[in-house]
């Protein structure tokens, strides 16, 4: 059976719309602007019409069997009584008949679908019309169900889809126009009101600003940002007028990237969807010649058979086989889990990262933006006396704007405006090293120590006696002094570092800050494996040696030289407030507020979805054998078949929900 086909189904038609009258119709539609929507279902009126052809189903098919058993009646009889049930199988059946048909056409023969008609229509062959219309409508029920869950799974995902403004307001000469957002430039200035929300990244040109960044980062707490500040689509202004410049292109945007992982998560999938997608193709046919087994082969054995108990056994037997628990259930547990994870604002970026992260032995942390803030301030400048500090300052304030660093950002605040008179030629950064240029035929370098002695450059200085991160400076060739910088744990770093521990997980941080730096912050938060002075090169290594110990790893990082460790780990997880996009982009899981305390919480949410999908892969299939062989036997009825087949699903589905409730 073609699964790809049936999770269509359930992702894109089975959420059901106003106005609906099928699980299996779509009633998305697109305006103008090549947005696509769907009618929400969540209104009483929405539900009602989703139901209404159950509903007439039902009403006809008691009134039916009260004319059958309860209330006999003389001209309930004949074609009459043929033309009643066909009327009430009529509202359920057709809307799967269609999708029965456009299977075949399309080469999937074996779809649920075709199981549903060949039982029904069978059923009413033999004149079981009453239990051929109840499990058309039970199917029915269970799909509408169905659809009702996942849309409940994807509305934590699909918010995310409303943060964009289609509109903003562009300041020109005094002037507000409003145009689509897609066709903003880059340099225009976006007036954003009280609760206005930001269409486009930028840099805010108003002095100071209040954000609301719930929807980004799940965070209520509002952040206030000032001049120069960067600012991200999605964010809610919260009081005065804002002026923001656009710094990136619509599409560019990171919540662009964001929804844009979301929209993709699904198509990945995990080991267990692969299993039942590859299973169904083999099971699904071989029940249908089990079936036709079923009903003619005792013929040449069974001295009093009789054709139409043998086809009603098969018929029953085709019911219960129908691999619906197994085909909905399980991505639905999956979509859960991203649908959780998302609601706590964490990116699954595939429902095989789920099931990845929910078995990895070892946490590998950048220390950087992951566990410290990121925020530098400078504590102390240490100029050698045959240099003038001010004048060396002033030309590492203006070799440091060359890079995006928070140490830069520290240096700039500290020192002040950059100097435009100086004039650097032969700007080049050394990954894992620092910065070096030319100015006025002399060269500068600004970096880490082992900058210095790349090039030869003496100092007189013991880094182990300096607890800070350092920024060693030369000029002309000498030794001109360094800076410290300190940065702040951050204040779930503890909570994190404990979480993973009781979870079993071994903790390990490694960064390209000075190693005494690192074991500082590891002994504060209780890291046994620390270290330090890293190139990026040097991190793969240290990656590589403890997945040679055939142990799953991830990796969090945030910078653009975490991007080759993450791409090697097992489960790559990016900061996705401070993150850089290169990061992002390589990330397998993206924490939106860059909280670590957010890293445990993952792992609990693979943990328990895996936990529930293998919980719902168990039942079906325990039930299903269990009822399969009393159909066989004829101890089970279309009545058993339906719940084998519904009821088993419906229950599967309760579970798989049940993700969205807990509280990691």
């Amino acid at each position: 059976m073609e699964h790809q086909h049936i999770e269509e189904k359930v992702i894109k038609k089975k959420i059901n719309q106003s106005g609906c009258c099928s699980a299996h119709e779509d009633h998305s539609h697109t305006d103008n602007d090549g947005h696509d929507h769907d009618h929400e279902h969540g209104t009483e009126g929405g539900l009602f019409q989703m139901f209404v052809p159950a509903i007439i189903s039902f009403v006809l098919l008691l009134i039916g069997i009260g004319l059958d058993n309860y209330f006999p009646q003389t001209w309930f009889s004949g074609y009459v009584r043929i033309a009643w049930y066909v009327v009430a199988y009529l509202p359920v059946g057709l809307p799967v008949l269609k999708e029965a048909y456009e299977s075949i056409r399309k080469g999937d023969v074996y779809s649920e679908f075709f199981l549903m008609c060949i039982a029904t229509i069978g059923a009413f062959a033999i004149g079981e019309f009453p239990e051929g219309v109840a499990v058309m409508l039970f199917y029915t029920i269970g799909e509408n169900f169905q659809g009702l869950a996942v849309s409940r799974a994807k509305s934590n995902i699909k918010s995310l889809l409303d943060q964009r403004p289609d509109e903003v307001n562009i300041l020109e000469n005094n002037v507000t126009t409003k145009i689509k957002a897609v066709d903003t430039k880059i340099g225009s200035i976006i007036q954003l009101k009280a609760g206005e929300k930001l269409g486009l990244d930028g840099e805010l040109v108003s002095d100071t600003a209040s954000f609301n960044t719930a929807a980004l980062t799940g965070e209520s707490k509002p952040d206030t940002k000032v001049k120069g500040e960067v600012v991200l689509a999605g964010m809610i202004n919260s009081n005065t007028i804002a002026l923001v410049k656009v710094t990136t292109a619509y599409n560019d945007s990171k919540l662009s990237k964001i929804l844009e992982m979301v929209q993709n998560a699904t198509t990945k999938k995990a080991p267990a969807e692969l299993f039942i997608r590859k299973f169904a193709k083999i099971y699904t046919p071989i029940v249908v010649y089990l079936a036709i087994a079923i009903c003619l082969l005792p013929m040449l054995f069974v001295d009093n058979y009789v054709f139409s108990d043998w086809l009603y056994r098969a018929l029953v037997f085709l019911v219960i086989s129908c691999p619906c628990a197994l085909v909905i259930s399980i991505p639905l547990g999956y979509f859960g889990g991203i649908g959780a994870a998302s609601k706590n604002g964490i990116l699954f970026k595939g429902s095989n990262f789920l099931d990845s992260i929910s078995t990895i032995q070892n946490v590998v942390m950048d220390k950087t933006g992951t566990m410290t803030e990121g925020v530098f301030k400078v504590q102390e400048v240490i100029i050698q006396d045959n240099f003038d500090k001010e004048e060396i300052l002033k030309l590492v304030n203006v070799l440091e704007s060359q890079s995006t660093h928070p140490v830069a950002t520290a240096i700039h605040n500290h020192v002040g405006p950059i100097d435009a008179s100086i004039k650097l030629k032969n700007v080049e950064e050394i990954s894992g090293h620092g910065l070096k240029a030319e100015i006025d035929g002399k060269e500068l370098h600004v970096g880490n120590f082992k900058l210095m002695d790349k090039f030869n450059i003496a100092y007189n200085v013991d880094q182990n006696a300096v607890v800070y991160t350092t920024i060693a400076i030369a000029y002309d060739k000498k030794f001109a002094g360094y800076l410290t910088i300190a940065d702040e744990i951050k204040v779930d770093a503890q909570e994190t570092v404990n979480k993973l521990k009781a979870l079993g997980v071994k903790v390990t941080m490694l960064s390209g800050d000075k190693t005494n730096v690192v074991q500082f912050v590891a002994n504060k938060l209780g890291i046994s494996n620390a270290f330090g002075d890293l190139l990026p090169e040097d991190k793969v290594n240290k990656l590589n040696e403890i997945k040679a110990k055939n142990e799953t790893v991830a990796f969090v990082g945030d910078g653009v030289n975490d991007a080759p460790v993450i791409a090697l780990s097992t489960v790559g997880i990016a900061m996705g407030g401070l993150g850089s996009d290169a990061t992002i982009e390589t990330a397998d899981i993206v924490i939106q507020d860059d909280k670590p305390s957010k890293i445990p919480m993952a792992i609990n949410i693979g943990k328990q979805t895996k936990k529930i999908v293998w919980q719902n892969i168990t039942m079906a299939f325990v039930v299903k054998a269990f009822v399969l062989i009393l159909g066989a036997g004829g101890l089970a009825t279309m009545w058993e078949a339906v719940f084998a087949d519904v009821g088993v699903a419906l229950l599967a589905i309760l579970n798989a929900v049940r993700i969205q409730k807990m509280k990691f």
